[in-house]
C-alpha cells in the first residue's frame, strides 16, 4: 500500500471542503461577490451594476434562457446558427464522440481539428495525420478537458451548467497569413455590434487589439495585453457585422459576443460567448470598464 503523508491528506481534505462549499453550497451571487473581490480587489455591485464586469456577473444570475445551453455547446449550436445565417457559414463537422477512446481516427481526413463541445481552449490541430499521435493527447482529454465543469469551476458561467462533455472533430481551415486562424470577436450590445476584439498568432506570438465598427483602434487593454500592432481590417467586416447582429437579435439579450473567422474572403462562424473570460476581464484604463458597461441596457431582463 502506497504511503500518503498526513500533511498531504490534510491539504487535500481542505481543498475538497473549500471546493464543495464554494462550488456547490454557496449561492451564485455570494460566490461571484467573493470571486470578484479576489480578482479586482473591489466590491461587486449587483443591485446597481455600472461596469461591464459587474453587468457580466448580473447577467449570470438574471439572464437564464434555456437555449443558452445549446448555443454555447459547439455541436448543438451549429444547426441553430445555420438556421439564422445559413449553412454556408458553418464549419463542417466530421464526427462527435462522448469519450476520447471512441474517436474513429481512421475516418478522419489528413487534416482536422478536435476540441471539446463544452469548454474553451481544448483545441488540437492536426495538419498531417501521418505525424499525429492520438495517444499523446489522451491524458489531456481524459484527465483535464472532459472533467472540466465551466459552470462550477470557471466563475459560475450559467450557460455552461450541466452541459454534456463531448469531443467534436471539424474540417481544417487555414489562414496562410498567420500561425492560426484570425479570430474576430464581435461584441454585440442589445443586438448592435459596437466593437471587434481581434486575435492573431494565437500559438506563437499572440497579438490582440480592439476596434470600433469603423476600424478605429480603441485605446485600451482587455483580457490580454495589447502590443500596439495594427491589424488589417478584414475584407468581410460588413458581412460579419450583419451576421453577428442577426444572431444577437435572435438571442435578444443585453450582451453576446459572436466570433468569426475570415479565410480567403470567406466567413466562418466560430462560437457564441455570453461571458468573455467569465466576466472577470480587466480593463486598462479602467474607464473603459464603465464605458462598455454603459453600452449594455439590462432593463429588458428586469421586466
Amino acid at each position: 500500500m502506497k504511503f500518503v503523508h498526513p500533511k498531504k491528506i490534510v491539504r487535500l481534505t481542505k481543498k475538497w471542503l473549500h471546493d464543495f462549499v464554494a462550488y456547490y453550497l454557496l449561492p451564485d451571487s455570494w460566490y461571484l461577490r467573493i470571486r470578484y473581490r479576489e480578482v479586482f480587489h473591489k466590491r461587486l455591485h449587483l443591485c446597481h451594476p455600472q461596469k461591464f464586469t459587474e453587468k457580466m456577473q448580473w447577467l449570470k444570475i438574471h439572464d437564464r434562457k434555456p437555449i443558452y445551453h445549446q448555443l454555447v455547446d459547439k455541436y448543438e449550436a451549429k444547426p441553430i446558427i445555420a438556421g439564422i445565417i445559413g449553412e454556408k457559414y458553418i464549419i463542417k463537422t466530421l464526427g462527435v464522440w462522448e469519450r476520447y477512446e471512441d474517436i474513429d481516427w481512421d475516418s478522419l481526413p489528413n487534416q482536422f481539428v478536435i476540441k471539446c463541445t463544452h469548454d474553451s481552449a481544448s483545441i488540437i490541430v492536426c495538419t498531417d495525420k501521418s505525424k499525429f499521435d492520438p495517444s499523446k493527447h489522451a491524458w489531456k482529454y481524459n484527465d483535464i478537458f472532459m472533467k472540466h465543469d465551466y459552470y462550477h469551476y470557471t466563475n459560475k458561467q450559467w450557460a455552461y451548467k450541466d452541459l454534456k462533455p463531448r469531443i467534436i472533430a471539424e474540417e481544417y481551415i487555414e489562414d496562410d497569413r498567420y500561425d492560426s486562424l484570425s479570430d474576430y470577436k464581435l461584441y454585440c450590445f442589445n443586438g448592435i455590434a459596437k466593437g471587434v476584439y481581434v486575435t492573431i498568432n494565437r500559438f506563437t506570438n499572440l497579438s490582440v487589439s480592439m476596434y470600433d465598427m469603423d476600424w478605429n483602434f480603441m485605446p485600451f487593454e482587455h483580457i490580454h495585453p495589447n502590443k500596439g500592432e495594427k491589424i488589417a481590417k478584414p475584407k468581410c467586416l460588413n458581412e460579419m457585422t450583419d451576421l453577428a447582429e442577426k444572431i444577437a437579435k435572435f438571442i435578444d439579450n443585453p450582451f453576446v459576443r459572436v466570433d468569426f473567422y475570415e479565410v480567403s474572403g470567406k466567413v466562418y462562424f466560430g462560437e457564441v460567448t455570453f461571458y468573455p473570460e467569465g466576466g472577470m476581464c480587466y480593463f486598462k484604463p479602467e474607464d473603459w470598464d464603465y464605458t462598455m458597461g454603459s453600452w449594455m441596457d439590462l432593463s429588458a431582463c428586469k421586466k
